[in-house]
């Protein structure tokens, strides 16, 4: 790949990234009563707590990878909330039907989210990464 066009597909992956987890850590606020119904059905604990921590967690982590800020570190981390959101509120084997099969591809693409984490915290100690700070 041509070295001048690789950092901008790293740059555009990145924000696309970042966006994939700000949107959802400003819903859990704009829509926190379906959030709450979402993780009592799956019986969670402590929920408020839990809930806040995420969104906030999700809003922050965003702008660190807009930023370009901490990158390895908060990639690895939101690659931490993907493995305990996958394994907690996509338990398709505790599912049948529609509703399995809904949990089972929302597991499977958060594999892809969580593939290009690693590919992302992988990357950022490389040279193309530092170039372009």
């Amino acid at each position: 790949m041509n070295n001048k066009i690789a950092p901008i597909f790293v740059t555009i992956g990145r924000v696309l990234l970042a966006l994939y987890f700000l949107l959802p850590g400003v819903m859990k606020f704009i829509s926190w009563d379906m959030h709450v119904a979402l993780m009592q059905k799956h019986s969670m604990v402590m929920i408020p707590v839990l809930l806040t921590a995420a969104g906030v967690f999700q809003i922050a982590a965003a702008f660190a990878l807009i930023l370009n800020r901490y990158t390895g570190l908060v990639s690895l981390l939101l690659a931490g909330l993907v493995l305990v959101i996958n394994f907690s509120l996509h338990d398709f084997w505790n599912f049948s039907g529609v509703e399995g099969a809904h949990e089972m591809q929302n597991f499977v693409k958060n594999l892809g989210i969580l593939a290009g984490l690693l590919v992302l915290a992988g990357h950022s100690g490389s040279q193309s990464d530092i170039e372009q700070r």
